[in-house]
C-alpha cells in the first residue's frame, strides 16, 4: 500500500475523513496534507498593508502545525505516526497534484471544508477532487 492522503483543515469533516482512515482502513501510512491558500489572504483589507502576506504566511504556518498535533493525539490511541505536509495553493488541485507526484493510492476528505462553501451533495473542494484524483476518494460526511 502506497499510502493515505487526508486533507486537514479545521473543520469537523476533516477530523471525522482522519478517523475514518485510522478506524477503517487501518492503515500506518497516513499523511496529512494543510493546504495554505493565498486567495484567503487577498479576501480582507489588511492585504494591503505592507509586510502583511509574510505575517498571514507565518500564522497559517503555525495553524497547519496546531491542526497536525491535534491530529496526531488522536492518531496516537490508534499507535499510528502520522506523516504531515503543507503546501500553497488552490485546495482541489493541490491536493491532487500532491496524490499524483507522491503516489498516494487513497485519498480520504471530508464532504465539506472550513470554508463552508456548500453544493447539494458536497463541498466544491471535495468535488473537484472527486473529478480529477487518477486514485480512488472516500468523501466523509
Amino acid at each position: 500500500m502506497a499510502g493515505v492522503l487526508v486533507p486537514i483543515d479545521s473543520s469537523e469533516q476533516s477530523t471525522d475523513a482522519l478517523e475514518y482512515a485510522l478506524e477503517e482502513l487501518q492503515s500506518d501510512d497516513i499523511t496529512l496534507i494543510h493546504i495554505i491558500d493565498p486567495i484567503e489572504a487577498g479576501y480582507t483589507a489588511q492585504a494591503t498593508v505592507p509586510g502583511y502576506s509574510e505575517e498571514w504566511y507565518e500564522q497559517a504556518q503555525a495553524e497547519a502545525e496546531t491542526l497536525f498535533d491535534s491530529a496526531q493525539e488522536l492518531a496516537d490511541d490508534y499507535d499510528v505516526d502520522l506523516k504531515t505536509a503543507t503546501e500553497v495553493g488552490r485546495p482541489s488541485r493541490t491536493i491532487v497534484d500532491y496524490a499524483e507526484e507522491n503516489d498516494f493510492d487513497h485519498i480520504v476528505m471530508g464532504s465539506h471544508g472550513r470554508s463552508g462553501v456548500s453544493r447539494i451533495l458536497l463541498g466544491s473542494v471535495a468535488e473537484a477532487v472527486v473529478r480529477r484524483s487518477p486514485v480512488p476518494v472516500t468523501i466523509v460526511r
